[in-house]
């Protein structure tokens, strides 16, 4: 017997029929001889049409007032899923995150868990019963209730996961695992098998929608082994995220990822003086502007230098008008911006033993005619900023050479 905690997102349950189907799933796995615990979220579109009427009501409502409001959008799916179990045969009973003691710190909208108390979801296991849990919450303290911010749902599973020790945690969307490539790009992408966590964590952050950062980083931290599976399909095999050494051939090059959220912003002709990467990012920072990629380069007039780095596009113009101030206190002779760039990124732990990944993946960008502008790079990964414009170009040509589609 098998202790599996299974989450399902929001479009999983996006209607009573689908809520009926997750059951069906659900009990075949309790059939099996399994112990299940499962992990929901609101129903699709609920949390919209919940801000929506807050809203109507208050333009800036309290994160507190949010966050009771928000959770009844779980409250509302863990009843109609135990209510569609107890239909078809199977005992099950719903437990809010602060019924099972979820314990997380006071930062409203975007809490972290601090503990859980898994006695009450043993107790039930033990009298036989599905336990369905809201995902995306929990209760500070004080009994504040709090919600995990976006993605929060998967952290709730992965840290029930580690709470319950259990031997599986499932993660159930709308596709069915981690493919080599985003599909909508390079038809010929394939589905990853296994990956490890630090890879998972590369194409996350590279701009991978199929898990969030935190849930990963929770499961590499404690060890959970997650799987990704499509919750529209039967009998899925979907996609084991876990440790490297339980990975029985490493693939040089697991995956493409890439991300359109970048742009870029340039200061020309900086002094070149200790301290001046100190100086511009320094009023970037404060205003909680996260930076990715960096290069400072010579310029072309003696003692001066070239400083670029990228930021999210939403944070494009805010660090557009931050640099002009900055130019303005070192003396710089411009600032230069664009906002139709991307990254296309290699990731792999099988870099680690392997030379001239870089050299090949310039070499194919250069047989294309894709300029690269800035160049990141890590022990399982090489990132470079191109023009939007080759974006799909880029991945499919890196796709092909690297022989992805390929088992």
């Amino acid at each position: 017997m098998a202790l599996i905690v299974q989450k399902f997102g929001g479009t999983s349950v996006a209607s009573v029929e689908r809520i009926q189907a997750v059951a069906k799933k659900i009990k075949s796995f309790k059939d099996d001889g399994n112990q299940v615990v499962v992990s929901v979220s609101a129903m699709s579109g609920e949390t919209n049409r919940l801000t929506a009427l807050a809203q109507e009501i208050q333009k800036n409502p309290s994160s507190r007032e949010m966050d009771m409001l928000l959770t009844t959008g779980e409250q509302v799916t863990i009843s109609l899923l135990s209510m569609a179990l107890h239909e078809i045969g199977c005992d099950a009973i719903s437990y809010t995150g602060s019924q099972v003691s979820i314990t997380t710190d006071s930062v409203h909208g975007k809490a972290r868990i601090k503990s859980i108390d898994s006695s009450v979801i043993v107790e039930s296991l033990e009298q036989d019963k599905v336990v369905v849990i809201a995902g995306f919450q929990g209760a500070d303290e004080e009994g504040h209730i709090t919600t995990l911010g976006r993605g929060g749902s998967d952290t709730t599973a992965v840290a029930l996961s580690a709470a319950l020790e259990a031997d599986e945690c499932q993660i159930y969307t709308d596709v069915d695992g981690v493919y080599t490539a985003d599909p909508r790009i390079e038809p010929r992408a394939r589905r990853i098998q296994s990956i490890s966590y630090e890879e998972m964590l590369e194409m996350a952050s590279l701009g991978s929608k199929v898990l969030q950062i935190r849930s990963v980083e929770f499961a590499s931290k404690y060890n959970v082994s997650l799987r990704v599976l499509s919750s529209m399909v039967e009998n899925p095999i979907g996609t084991l995220i876990t440790s490297e050494d339980k990975i029985m051939e490493e693939a040089v090059i697991s995956g493409i990822a890439h991300n359109k959220d970048e742009a870029k912003v340039s200061l020309i002709g900086v002094p070149d003086i200790p301290g001046v990467a100190y100086k511009i990012l320094k009023p970037i920072s404060k205003k909680n502007i996260e930076v990715d990629m960096i290069v400072q380069s010579v310029s072309a007039r003696e003692g001066l230098t070239n400083f670029a780095f990228t930021v999210h596009r939403s944070d494009f113009k805010k660090s557009i008008s931050i640099l002009e101030k900055v130019r303005e206190d070192l003396g710089a002779i411009s600032v230069q911006s664009d906002d139709s760039i991307v990254k296309v990124s290699l990731v792999g732990i099988g870099m680690r033993s392997h030379a001239g990944i870089a050299t090949k993946m310039f070499e194919v960008l250069h047989k294309n005619d894709i300029n690269i502008q800035m160049i990141s790079t890590s022990e399982i990964k090489i990132s470079v900023a191109i023009d939007e414009q080759f974006l799909e170009l880029a991945v499919q040509s890196l796709h092909a050479a690297f022989e992805l589609e390929k088992e």
